[in-house]
Order: structure tokens, then C-alpha cells, then sequence
């Protein structure tokens, strides 16, 4: 290769690379502020409804993850998830289901309204949906079985009302949206074992799939909340033995399974953070309330996605593989 040729060719890589930067650097600000961004609007909305902000931040996040979810969703192209399809925005009788003039909106049955004041009624403006929605709320009242009300008359499900009003727990506990640290599951310096299991086969009670992963450990060894959430459920379960069900702001619920006892005064309905002890390691379950050491002692760990009409089960095991690389950082780095 000639040096003539060389050089172009150098210039030509750098001058890629140059172009490239300013847009690395325009998303790494959008992802640095997003939050920020986010609350600004839950506050600005709360102010012209009086529906409380961590109530708009919950439904935005638990149809975030419904866009996760659902193969018939885009990603969202703002900072607000809250979906509206074009008929239910624009109305079903209009000829222009991409109308955006919030009177004429209005005389074919359509809910898209202007939350901004620009005039416009927009299904991917940020204010406007989520104004849309706040408005709807709103008109049943803004006590908690007011908004539980509403809910339902939207979702029409029950866990879908649940899980909202769970997110909105959780907001209104912490009182931030950047929520979304996990912690393995176990401490670090505790003797555990543990390999992917996730789908194999399983007799007692049944043929079925094993749906989770099993990670071997001591009795007593404590078992540590992966994610911020609510406690969804709490007590025996015949398979499970002595179990936790915690509810994260992805809508995921994490099963943990197996215990020999829970965390003192932990119960339903309480708002859990990352590393918080629910529960120790033991080996009840596969029979009538208090039945134990049918099997080694060992926690069962398993991850369920709902998506707006049923829950399924997703191999945990890269997870936690993940969560527990990041623990060894965060201990070298302390």
C-alpha cells in the first residue's frame, strides 16, 4: 500500500470516528438526566391534575415494562411509556386516526388531550400522554381506592391494579425514580453453590419444569432482596415451602423459595431495597405447612415477566451470574 493511500485511509477512519462522539456524548447526557427529566413532568402534571406524582410514575413505569413485554409495542420515543392506540387516541369513528386537534379529537370519542398548550393533542408528545392519562385518573378522585378504582376500569385486571399501585408504594417510599440497583442474592463472603437449573425436569406433585435457579447454602445463610419493590406475598406455599414473592419496577415478580424462616417483622406489603435481608436458607416445602429437609438446604430463586394479561417464568441464572460479578466490584472498589 502506498503511504499516499495509507494516510486517506487513516483520515478517512478518523474523521468516522470524530463523527461518532458528539452522538455517543448527546446520549450519554440524555441517559444521565432521564430521570431528572422524567420527574420534572410527573411534577408539572401533578400541579395542573392533583394526581400525585409517584402514581403517574407508576403506571409510566409498569407500562415501560409492558413495552418490554409485549411484541405489538415499540420502544418509546420520549421519556413516557404510557401507550394509547392510534383509534383509542384519535377515536374509533374518526376517518383520521392521526388526528391531532384535540377538538375535533373530542367530537369522535378520542382521549388524547394537550398537556402542553401548544394546541396540538400528540400520541408520541411526552406532556400530552401523560396529561391524557393524569386526566383520566383524576376524575374518580385521588385517595388510594379512588386511583385502585380507576385502574381498574382501565386495565380491567386485578394484578395489573396491584402492581401499578405497588410501583406507586415504592416511589412515594424512596421518593426517586432511579430505583433500579440490584444486589445478589446471598452475601458474598456466605458458602454457595450454584449452576443454571432453569427448566429441568421436576416430579414431585407433578411433571413440570423446574422454574428457577437453585443455589446451595447453609441453614440460616440470609437471603438478600435482588431489587427495590413491595413484598407481593409472604407465608407457605406446598412446593416452595416457606417463601417471599417481591415485586421490582420492571413489573418482574422474584420468587425465593426453600427458607428455613423470614427476616423479622418482614410482611406483605412492605417496600424492600437492594441487599435488604428477607429471609434465611433452608430446606422446607413439598408438603403440608412445616415439612422440611426433604432435600438439601438450598434457595430456589426464580424470575416471573408479566406483560399485562399472564406471568411466565425466564431463566434467572445469567442474572445473577451479573449481579454477582458487579457485588465483587463494588466490595474491591470499598
Amino acid at each position: 500500500m502506498s503511504p499516499k493511500r495509507f494516510f486517506l485511509i487513516c483520515l478517512l477512519l478518523l474523521l468516522c470516528v470524530q463523527a461518532l462522539l458528539p452522538h455517543s456524548g448527546h446520549a450519554a447526557e440524555q441517559s444521565d438526566t432521564r430521570y431528572e427529566d422524567r420527574m420534572n413532568l410527573y411534577k408539572k402534571t401533578e400541579t395542573l391534575t392533583n394526581v400525585p406524582w409517584y402514581y403517574l410514575a407508576a403506571v409510566d413505569t409498569y407500562e415501560r415494562g409492558l413495552r418490554k413485554a409485549l411484541r405489538d409495542r415499540d420502544e418509546e420515543k420520549g421519556l413516557i411509556s404510557i401507550f394509547y392506540s392510534p383509534s383509542q387516541w384519535a377515536g374509533a369513528t374518526n376517518p383520521d386516526l392521526d388526528d391531532s386537534n384535540p377538538l375535533s379529537i373530542s367530537i369522535f370519542g378520542g382521549v388524547g388531550m394537550d398537556g402542553d398548550g401548544d394546541g396540538i393533542a400528540d400520541r408520541f408528545n411526552d406532556a400530552d400522554l401523560l396529561f391524557t392519562f393524569a386526566h383520566f385518573l383524576e376524575k374518580y378522585g385521588f385517595k388510594e381506592e379512588d386511583m385502585r378504582i380507576a385502574l381498574w376500569e382501565y386495565y380491567k385486571r386485578e394484578q395489573s391494579v396491584n402492581i401499578v399501585q405497588s410501583h406507586a408504594k415504592t416511589y412515594k417510599a424512596f421518593g426517586t425514580l432511579d430505583l433500579h440497583e440490584h444486589s445478589f442474592v446471598m452475601p458474598l463472603h456466605a458458602n454457595y453453590s450454584y449452576r443454571s437449573t432453569w427448566g429441568a425436569k421436576r416430579g414431585w406433585g407433578g411433571r413440570r419444569i423446574h422454574e428457577g435457579t437453585d443455589l446451595f447454602a447453609g441453614y440460616g445463610v440470609p437471603i438478600q432482596s435482588t431489587s427495590y419493590g413491595t413484598v407481593e406475598l409472604i407465608g407457605w406455599n406446598n412446593y416452595g415451602g416457606w417463601r417471599v414473592g417481591i415485586r421490582d419496577l420492571d413489573n418482574i415478580y422474584h420468587y425465593y423459595a426453600h427458607l428455613s424462616g423470614f427476616e423479622k417483622g418482614i410482611k406483605k406489603g412492605d417496600v424492600v431495597k437492594p441487599g435488604q435481608v428477607v429471609g434465611y436458607c433452608g430446606s422446607s416445602g413439598y408438603g403440608k405447612p412445616g415439612t422440611q429437609g426433604k432435600f438439601p438446604p438450598h434457595l430456589h430463586y426464580g424470575m416471573y415477566r408479566d406483560n399485562g394479561v399472564t406471568e411466565w417464568s425466564f431463566d434467572p441464572y445469567p442474572l445473577l451470574k451479573s449481579w454477582e460479578r458487579q457485588a465483587y466490584k463494588n466490595k474491591k472498589k470499598s
